[in-house]
């Protein structure tokens, strides 16, 4: 006989890892530090992208006037202002990327910790048929 609670609980089983599971599952084969290391690496990278391609369209928008004023430029206080906005934008991005995938490990673990809950439930109601 068909037990209906059984053919739901893999049905929700089922969707969990066809949709979320999927990511959950990749999220928690690394562990916490390396997870979250490698999206801060990921947004270190992409921050100085982003940096760089702001930088040059800046240089390309004024670059009529840069070449003007070239020589009464301090080329050393002008680098050292762009490192200084250089670090304070991947110091906040890398912050920020820090505290969401945090959130993303902590709420996959949660995930997974319920699935596997569900599934030592179905394993249960397995044995006590048989």
């Amino acid at each position: 006989m068909i037990n209906e609670e059984r053919v739901i609980l893999m049905t929700k089983l089922a969707s969990y890892e066809r949709g979320p599971g999927k990511k959950n599952v990749a999220i928690s084969s690394f562990f916490r530090s390396d997870y979250i290391g490698f999206q801060i690496l990921k947004s270190a990278i992409c921050a100085t992208m982003a940096f760089a391609i702001v930088v040059g369209v800046y240089l390309f928008y004024h670059f009529e006037d840069l070449m003007q004023d070239i020589y009464q430029l301090d080329l050393i206080e002008t680098g050292k202002e762009l490192l200084k906005y250089y670090l304070i934008l991947v110091g906040v991005y890398c912050a920020i990327s820090y505290a969401v995938y945090s959130y993303r490990y902590h709420k996959a673990r949660k995930s997974l910790k319920n699935y596997y809950q569900h599934l030592r439930k179905l394993t249960q109601m397995y044995d006590g048929k048989e």
